[in-house]
């Protein structure tokens, strides 16, 4: 028996398999699993253990993948889609539902329901094939494209007539850039051919489908990608009908028919599709594993003894067509791995809150978390903790016979389990086939499972996070020469070169090309206009100018612990003696000492806080999220103030005081509705919005939706919004409630509408292009349509993203480094069919600096191209909370502040007494 996935799988509603590998009509029952994993089955006690974790929280994440098919009523529960349903025991996932409770005229829980979909653990419902030779999903049976996660097939810029015919702009200095892209070269006439292969007798599996294909000599010199049904070929076959036949090991003989169904250029979506899964195919050919979307190579770790962490190093890659020509993208990735085994960190967990309560504690902190088994380089998602199974139990392997974990270990990959009492881990796999494995549960030992990522605890440790930070953060040099390591490596490998060559590829040089470094800003100040003598950051100029706008704080609360009194005290005076120089009169406030714990803080504040109260600070003894949430979520939804939490250890700082005093005053006059500074605005009656969304933390299945809007033609004064929505709603159900608000708020304060409103939607999705085209962005016009029906605002969207994978680099005296701030990318690395452009607004210290990613969606603005970026940019200086630059417009980072204040802290949604200021900064 093969031993490809080292994992016990009890698979749902799988169909059996023959000796030959041939997929037999499925039978009833549990005792199946997939090629190559010890069969499901298990002993009984096994099997009733499945029920439990099928029906019982808090397994919120079983629930959340199959909300979308069920309505949950009271103590019911009723298939919308019965078809579709092919995980066991669905209808019954309720606690209080009993185990055995089914409901009358359903099918029954072992039966295999026919053409049934399978749930991925990421949620919903998933219908993808994987390429037979590259293992990588790409479209499902029938030849339906699946999910479009690189939006190939959207286009826009045919639909903004300004900018159909030339979409860069032409203003700020030229500047020459290396870039991590790579070209591919292909000949002239290249095609892709799409064929449809039909079997008779039909056959399930996918392997024998596969295998009886390749037997022949028509194919076996031809490059080619098949998943089962549909197959590519780079070479024409000779009939646009053919038919093969083969043999079965047991003299079965099946007939093929292939079918010519599509010939497709290069620039075919489908197409990318496949160059992709050819070069996810060559980097395993490199000894690379793909964790994820990148590919990670275990031979080269780098280790990290002190803090018991090793980092493999890897790339992301992507294959694209961009302006004129086909690319190759990769950028350097590292995947962190820590020491520690799940099972030590059970011991020591235990240890720390003892045995009454680590069942619980456990399951919290582990459910949800990513782990890797060394011995087969496969990564999981931990969804249950199985107590009543142990490695000592059996299950029952594909030919019948019974075995330990301990047994299959031994046998399997010569590993000898040391703790005989350790319980096992859940996993909810997510199959890449259509072998009707639909769903399956994997145990895993934890013994040999570690952990991956880092935990908050880790974070918050600056000598760890520096350290990861020295061997992470590659110089643009260093970027460079991994990538070019990675090109050589491509060219030299044989079997890399190879498969390139066999499907008409050739992998050519890195691309340069030339970008744009546009003006920097002047600040503008109460008294005067200030140039910064950095252009990243103005922050000793702050000190020595007055702030746009404040209101005078005259009635606070401050409330600290006895210990913090006299820290407190020397604080309030820096912090009144610095505002008094920014123009912000600080009162002297009303000081409340407590005992240090949550509900002292949280019972003074209820008892002190009046009417007349413009602000709480709170003094923290610690950072224990039970202090700020509490605090957080009374004062921003049961009793709206504004407030400021400050940690008590920061305030012993004396060496920068000063400065922690002038940030927090800045923090201080925003949540009193203040403007600290502004950026000249050529265009007159602009509003902007930002829009940004976060799951919530708590709330498993909601997500909190943020919208920040600014209310004066300056940019200065904001109005926010946020609500918690289920993540099966779109964002666009709130946009129009959002809008509506926000355009009554400026008609309040103006007088009239904007005449324009620009729009910068982050936190969107790979693939969710074409949803924020058909659906918010019809939501926002209607909101803006109805608010004025005779003349309405013109309105332009924005797509930001923050992560991509494009790094520009700039030779300077011989070697690379960063571009400066300002720089503009609008052509050559961009997409021929969409209007899109790179902004570098941010200075990396150390490291490559990231640019940000635009792409207007919809532009009723009609702005040239050079105004639409100067003006982004502009917007990168007016976030209150960093006097500098930062890498996307301040809308947005209001957004994803907001909204990360919700998610995280108060799982509510704030008080519209609120909106008019900061209060989350």
């Amino acid at each position: 028996m093969r031993g490809e996935e080292a994992v016990v799988v009890t698979p749902v509603a799988a169909p059996e398999a023959g000796r030959d590998g041939e997929q037999l009509r499925p039978a009833a029952g549990l005792g199946s699993g997939a090629r190559g994993e010890p069969g499901g089955g298990g002993p009984q006690e096994s099997r009733k253990q499945w029920k439990k974790f099928l029906y019982c929280e808090p397994h919120k994440r079983i629930k959340e993948v199959l909300e979308e098919e069920l309505h949950m009523k009271r103590d019911e529960c009723l298939i919308k889609n019965p078809p579709a349903v092919a995980l066991e025991g669905i209808w019954s996932i309720k606690r209080n539902l009993p185990v055995g409770g089914l409901k009358p005229g359903l099918p029954s829980r072992n039966s295999l329901l026919p053409q049934a979909k399978y749930y991925s653990r990421h949620g919903g419902l998933r219908n993808s094939i994987s390429s037979g030779d590259a293992g990588s999903a790409f479209m499902e049976r029938g030849g339906k494209i699946r999910r479009d996660f690189m939006d190939l097939a959207v286009c826009t810029r045919e639909k903004l007539a300004h900018v159909r015919d030339c979409k860069t702009g032409s203003s700020g200095i030229p500047v020459k850039l290396a870039t991590n892209l790579f070209g591919l070269d292909l000949p002239q006439d290249w095609q892709l051919y799409q064929y449809h292969v039909t079997y008779i007798p039909d056959l399930e599996s996918r392997r024998l489908r596969i295998a009886l294909l390749y037997r022949h000599r028509e194919l076996s010199n031809k490059a080619k990608a098949f998943d089962g049904v549909i197959l590519f070929l780079s070479q024409k076959l000779e009939k646009k009908v053919t038919e093969l036949s083969s043999e079965t090991r047991r003299g079965e003989t099946v007939k093929m028919t292939i079918t010519l169904t599509r010939e497709l250029p290069a620039s075919s979506p489908v197409c990318i599709q496949v160059f992709n899964i050819i070069f996810k195919k060559i980097l395993k050919k490199l000894s690379m594993y793909q964790i994820g979307r990148n590919f990670y190579k275990p031979s080269e770790p780098v280790e990290i003894p002190q803090h018991r962490l090793s980092l493999w190093p890897g790339f992301a890659v992507s294959v694209s067509h961009f302006e004129s020509s086909l690319l190759f993208s990769a950028d350097v990735s590292y995947k962190v791995l820590r020491h520690e085994t799940v099972l030590e960190f059970m011991a020591g967990l235990c240890r720390r809150t003892g045995v009454s309560c680590f069942t619980q504690t456990c399951e919290r902190q582990l459910i949800g978390l990513i782990v890797l088994t060394r011995y087969n380089n496969k990564t999981y998602r931990i969804d249950d903790i199985d107590w009543s199974v142990k490695p000592t139990h059996t299950f029952q392997r594909r030919d019948g016979t019974e075995v330990t974990y301990v047994d299959y270990y031994k046998q399997q990959y010569d590993i000898a389990l040391s703790d005989l009492n350790q319980p096992v881990l859940v996993s909810l796999l997510k199959s890449k086939r259509n072998d009707n494995a639909e769903a399956r549960l994997a145990h895993l030992i934890p013994e040999l499972c570690f952990l991956t990522g880092l935990t908050d605890e880790a974070t918050s440790d600056f000598q760890l996070m520096k350290a990861v930070a020295e061997e992470t953060r590659l110089s643009p040099l260093g970027r460079q020469q991994r990538l070019a390591r990675l090109a050589d490596d491509i060219q030299r490998n044989k079997d890399a070169r190879f498969e390139l060559e066999t499907w008409g590829l050739r992998f050519g040089c890195q691309m340069s090309l030339t970008g744009r470094v546009v003006p920097s800003e002047k600040i503008l100040m109460q008294d005067h206009v200030c140039q910064p003598l950095s252009a990243a950051d103005w922050f000793k100029d702050l000190r020595t100018c007055k702030i746009l706008s404040t209101q005078p704080l005259n009635k606070w609360l401050v409330i600290c612990s006895n210990r913090a009194g006299d820290a407190t005290e020397n604080f309030l005076n820096c912090l009144r003696r610095v505002g008094s120089s920014m123009g912000f009169n600080v009162d002297y406030p009303k000081i409340i000492k407590v005992q240090e714990n949550p509900a002292a803080f949280l019972t003074s504040i209820q008892k002190h806080v009046g009417p007349d109260v413009q602000l709480v600070m709170c003094i923290l003894p610690s950072n224990q999220k039970s202090y700020y949430e509490s605090i957080k979520k009374y004062l921003s939804s049961d009793c709206p103030v504004a407030s400021q939490c400050v940690l008590a250890r920061t305030l012993n700082k004396q060496g920068i005081l000063m400065s922690v005093a002038t940030k927090i005053a800045m923090q201080m006059t925003c949540k009193l509705g203040g403007e600290l500074w502004a950026v000249e605005i050529p265009l007159k009656s602009l509003m902007v919005v930002g829009i940004d969304v976060c799951k919530d933390a708590f709330n498993t299945g909601m997500v909190a939706v943020g919208f920040v809007a600014s209310m004066n033609p300056r940019i200065t004064r904001w109005f926010s919004r946020c609500i918690l929505q289920r993540t099966t709603a779109g964002v666009a159900d709130c946009l129009k409630v959002f809008m509506t608000g926000a355009l009554n708020r400026w008609y309040k304060y103006n007088h009239g509408l904007p005449a324009r409103i620009i729009v910068y939607r982050d936190g969107a999705g790979d693939g969710q292009l074409k949803t924020l085209i058909e659906y918010e962005v019809p939501q926002l016009l209607s909101s803006v349509t109805e608010a004025n029906s005779d003349a309405s605002s013109k309105l332009s969207v924005v797509v930001v993203r923050k992560k991509c994978m494009l790094r520009f680099f700039m030779e300077v005296n011989r070697t690379l480094q960063n571009p400066p701030l300002g720089t503009v990318v609008d052509s050559e690395a961009t997409r021929f069919e969409w209007y899109d452009f790179y902004l570098i607004s941010q200075v990396a210290c150390r490291g490559t600096v990231n640019p940000t990613y635009y792409n207007v969606i919809y532009d009723d603005n009609a702005l040239k191209p050079d105004h639409m970026q100067r003006l982004t940019f502009k917007l990168c200086h007016l976030y209150y909370n960093w006097p500098g630059l930062i890498s996307i417009p301040a809308p947005c980072q209001y957004a994803h502040k907001l909204t990360f204040l919700v998610a995280q802290s108060i799982h509510k949604e704030p008080s519209l007494e609120l909106a008019n200021s900061l209060f989350y900064l």
